[in-house]
């Protein structure tokens, strides 16, 4: 039964803070060289502005992974997703196919689904900005043969909507590209510890989730392992007409 609950909290968790739809980014040359984590954070922002009035429908295939090794047996399941999101009607998700434990299927797997539908429809709980969140610039960094610049994030309060860490945001698009963090708070007693490593890419001018893997020690022993494949993205933009609002 203690197993039960902690993989199940375990993933509930782990993909609240990662939006799965993407941000469509134009270069902008005449950003100066360093910005404050204010403007910084400003320029996010803008970023959900522009995806609703540009991004109008995307297709995938996501694979999912997950494997606990510990006492008494390691275990592991596989799950594909295809995840359509439309502009109008957000995301839906169909399973493809599913093999391994059946119980890592449906507490772990399917219930990250859940989670990443609860996010979606609770945004604004998990968005960052300066009312969730404290920003530190910490410096800037090539990424990817591109300049980000790389900003500590400490939640103002310790709602499951959120995390504590590092993100990485574009120069040139303002994106994040690269998110390294853990759980604002523990979600269970039995769990010691989850690191999360998130990266983003730039497909077609959005920017969309590319790999997750997610990392929990468990209190009892063991450890715990989830890993998404984002895949390949069939993306549709709006017509350039409705984008600028004609």
């Amino acid at each position: 039964m203690i197993k039960h609950q902690c993989r199940t909290a375990i993933w509930a968790t782990t993909l609240l803070f990662i939006g799965a739809v993407a941000w469509p980014q134009k270069e902008n040359a005449d950003s100066p060289a360093v910005l404050s984590s204010t403007q910084i954070v400003g320029r996010m922002q803008q970023h959900d502005e522009m995806q609703a009035r540009a991004l109008e429908h995307y297709h995938s295939l996501r694979h999912y992974e997950v494997e606990y090794q510990g006492f008494p047996k390691k275990v592991a399941a596989k799950m594909d997703v295809e995840v359509d999101y439309d502009a109008s009607s957000g995301k839906s998700f169909r399973i493809v196919s599913q093999s391994g434990s059946k119980a890592l299927c449906e507490k772990v797997l399917k219930r990250a689904l859940e989670s990443e539908k609860e996010a979606a429809q609770k945004k604004a709980l998990a968005a960052l900005t300066e009312e969730n969140y404290r920003f530190h610039l910490l410096g800037r960094e090539d990424l990817g043969g591109r300049p980000a610049y790389v900003l500590e994030v400490d939640p103002i309060n310790s709602s499951v909507f959120l995390l504590k860490g590092k993100i990485w945001v574009d120069e040139a698009d303002f994106a994040v590209a690269k998110i390294e963090a853990q759980p604002s708070r523990n979600p269970s007693f039995w769990i010691s510890r989850t690191l999360i490593h998130h990266t983003n890419a730039k497909r077609d001018g959005f920017w969309l989730p590319d790999k997750n893997r997610s990392e929990t020690k468990v209190r009892i022993g063991g450890t715990a392992v989830m890993t998404i494949d984002y895949g390949t993205y069939q993306i549709v933009p709006k017509p350039l007409r409705a984008v600028n609002g004609q």
